[in-house]
């Protein structure tokens, strides 16, 4: 999903992805801790118009929310012109802002990953927010910095300073078509054992007899997904602190071939052209799929009422783990002092109370704070679609992709290797230690470029 950036190719540029939460330790993201830290706002926006350009990857509802948080923003700070700037997917996004990054032309903000981050901080690109955060007059009371949930303040911090702030959360759930699961006498499965029982049974000609109905998908980024198997299946990912993934240990390889069993036997697929999921589920060729809860109104809009659907939690191996995934918001650190002052207003704004909650209801996304959680109208949302709090009960199992330099390039590896072996190209053992291999050296690789 995300494309790789080394720190060697920056001499002023990016990375992706997030730090160990729970299931996976969480070992600080590598960057230059020697840097002496800001001293504080120095600016004011009192009688100055200020425009700030905030890049995204939102589209479909997701950008319709965004639009409404930010002309809401716009309306309640005349001085301030927020400029919405939409790059294409999250792929796209980095590669953008890489080469924003190499030319100096950063925007004032956007959407990032953790893992874009750290290699952001190893090359002073983006802001640290903590002055921000603790400024008497523009900053959060201490009940308001800890109204969002730690799981996301943690995620956040960099040797215990904020580069970005919470925004789209999610976690990956279970869609399934209860309409065919309750006619094929299929009860919603908890475990990777019932799930490969329930394939078995969904997959089946179609009614008019033109194709097939698999009974399990996958998105196309299925080889991110394989640190969520691995965790299933009791294992370790990677050892942080040693920088050593652990892919050739026996977990890793019972979770790919749980994987490939899928595809093996014709219970399942991937997205392929059809590039996300909810399209062939939305039109009934698949029964199940393991996709983002962002992703509900995607799938709303893909079955059109022709069937029910339903969401559970994802199914459990010897341990349940789900990743908490979704971008964060950064400042530049190129842009002016006003312009980072704009930014953070704007950042406060997007996630307060209030707003978190309105983007959590319009999009499938997790609502960042507590006070959204409990809010009376995200509870009346919540019981009236109840679909739409399954994530938030994962929340307890979940854990962060590592966001160690050099990350990008570990995610891009092991992606190529799982494709490999769906593909046929290569048998699991041989995947695992080939990924293992490359995925270690350029851990070593970003490491020694770094200085560290």
């Amino acid at each position: 999903m995300n494309k790789q950036l080394s720190v060697m190719l920056l001499a002023a540029a990016v990375a992706v992805s997030a730090t160990g939460c729970s299931g996976e330790g969480s070992a600080p993201g590598e960057q230059k801790a020697e840097k002496e830290a800001p001293k504080g706002i120095q600016t004011t926006l009192e009688g100055k118009e200020v425009e700030i350009e905030f890049w995204h990857a939102m589209a479909g509802e997701q950008q319709k929310a965004l639009q409404k948080i930010t002309d809401d923003f716009t309306a309640k700070h005349s001085n301030i012109k927020v400029k919405l700037v939409a790059q294409g997917n999250y792929t796209d996004l980095q590669q953008k802002l890489t080469a924003a990054a190499k030319a100096k032309t950063s925007p004032t903000l956007s959407q990032t990953y953790e893992d874009w981050n750290t290699e952001f901080i190893a090359n002073d690109i983006v802001a640290d927010l903590t002055p921000y955060v603790n400024d008497p007059k523009y900053g959060w009371k201490k009940e308001e910095l800890e109204d969002i949930a730690k799981v996301f303040r943690d995620n956040n911090m960099w040797d215990e300073r904020y580069y970005s702030m919470p925004f789209n959360k999610s976690t990956n759930v279970l869609f399934y078509n209860k309409t065919l699961l309750d006619k094929a006498g299929v009860k919603v499965p908890t475990t990777w054992d019932e799930l490969k029982e329930a394939a078995a049974k969904l997959t089946q000609p179609k009614p008019d007899g033109q194709g097939r109905i698999i009974g399990m998908g996958f998105e196309n980024s299925i080889g991110m997904d394989l640190h969520a198997y691995v965790l299933q299946a009791g294992g370790h990912y990677i050892l942080e602190h040693e920088l050593k993934l652990q892919l050739t240990k026996p977990e890793a390889n019972e979770a790919l071939t749980f994987l490939h069993s899928f595809i093996k036997d014709g219970t399942g697929r991937t997205a392929g052209e059809d590039k996300f999921m909810s399209e062939p589920f939305g039109r009934g060729d698949v029964a199940m799929y393991v996709g983002s809860s962002a992703g509900m109104t995607f799938v709303d809009k893909g079955v059109a009422g022709k069937f029910e659907w339903g969401v559970a939690p994802l199914v459990k191996g010897k341990a349940a783990a789900a990743v908490i995934q979704g971008t964060n918001v950064s400042v530049f650190d190129i842009a002016t002092e006003e312009q980072k002052l704009a930014a953070w207003e704007y950042i406060k704004f997007l996630i307060n109370t209030d707003n978190t909650a309105y983007w959590a209801m319009k999009t499938g996304y997790l609502p960042v704070r507590k006070s959204a959680e409990e809010s009376p109208a995200y509870k009346e949302y919540l019981a009236l679609n109840p679909k739409q709090g399954v994530a938030a009960t994962q929340l307890k199992d979940g854990f962060f992709y590592t966001r160690l330099l050099g990350s990008s390039a570990v995610k891009n590896i092991v992606m190529k290797e799982v494709e490999n072996v769906f593909l046929g190209k290569k048998f699991v053992h041989q995947a695992l230690e080939d990924a293992e291999k490359a995925g270690n050296e350029e851990l070593q690789k970003a490491k020694a470029a770094a200085g560290k």
